[in-house]
């Protein structure tokens, strides 16, 4: 569906992406992980034929990117798209017909998407005075209102109360049931963990690790994460590495990966003579395999003392 080849782009000295290659398939949910600057925007931007790349090559449905490729790609920006002032149908149908939809085929297919975000009975309402979930909502119809190939969603539920998000969630699901191919950035990895087939962590634009959950996991050989707080810290990582614990540090905490499955009371036993404070334990989630890739050199230098 999505095909980029050594793609490059720089603002002057300063370069966004180098070399960046990046496949996603038809009807997948791709996720595109990043620091804000790793170069999200920019890949985005290229991709709908706003900016041009300095080199390299991107295609979509089989076709080099161009102003004709519009079509096949909806977006929905972070920032929503809106007319506050008029009505849902209103704000459809004015960007349906921007791509080109055309009387009765508009009308069907802005009425056939509010059903779809679950918002027809809304059809008449002015956007203020939606809900931010509803609003939100409604910013991903208007990049599925011409029904594209490829559907770009940039934080979709950034500043979303829970219960909203759930509900974008659930859209974005039904989304891919139906074929739709859905390339998704956002800063919340469990979102990300939840809903992509697929994940590609970004940094300094290019590609450091990309697969599914299970082949990310690699990334960390441990069978779970176990963080503790203690006074006695130099000792715990001493013990700890005796039994091949791997000592992490993420922000202030003290964390080790464990190679197998113990129980807690075996774990405990492992620090025998340390004072401590609080332990916990959880699986390997996207969050540490995220900080392991993208802060590796900091990572090592920072991991036992």
């Amino acid at each position: 569906m999505l095909k980029i080849k050594n793609l490059n782009k720089s603002y002057g000295a300063r370069k966004v992406l180098n070399n960046l290659n990046l496949n996603i398939d038809t009807g997948q949910i791709y996720g595109l992980l990043g620091a804000n600057g790793a170069g999200k925007t920019t890949t985005i931007n290229i991709i709908c034929n706003l900016i041009q790349a300095d080199s390299g090559y991107i295609s979509i449905h089989n076709q080099p990117i161009t102003d004709d490729t519009k079509a096949l790609i909806g977006i929905a920006p972070q920032e929503n798209l809106l007319y506050k002032t008029l009505s849902c149908e209103e704000n459809l149908t004015f960007f349906a017909q921007i791509y080109g939809l055309r009387a009765r085929t508009c009308r069907e297919q802005v009425l056939k998407t509010l059903a779809d975000v679950k918002l027809f009975d809304r059809a008449k309402s002015p956007v203020e005075t939606l809900s931010g979930g509803m609003q939100r909502r409604l910013n991903m119809a208007v990049a599925l209102v011409h029904q594209p190939k490829l559907v770009i969603l940039d934080e979709p539920t950034t500043g979303l109360d829970i219960e909203a998000r759930y509900e974008i969630w659930e859209l974005i699901k039904q989304l891919k049931n139906q074929g739709i191919t859905i390339l998704l950035t956002t800063h919340l990895l469990d979102e990300a963990e939840r809903l992509c087939d697929k994940i590609g962590i970004l940094k300094n634009g290019q590609i450091l690790a990309e697969g599914n959950l299970n082949q990310l996991r690699q990334y960390i050989p441990a069978d779970e994460v176990v963080t503790i707080k203690t006074p006695n810290e130099e000792k715990a990582i001493t013990l700890a590495q005796e039994y091949g614990f791997t000592p992490r540090r993420y922000g202030s905490d003290l964390t080790f990966w464990i190679p197998e499955a113990l129980e807690l009371k075996e774990i405990i036993a492992r620090f025998e003579g340390v004072d401590i404070d609080s332990i916990s334990r959880q699986p390997v989630r996207l969050e540490h395999i995220y900080l392991e890739v993208t802060q590796q050199d900091s990572v090592k230098s920072n991991n036992v003392r």
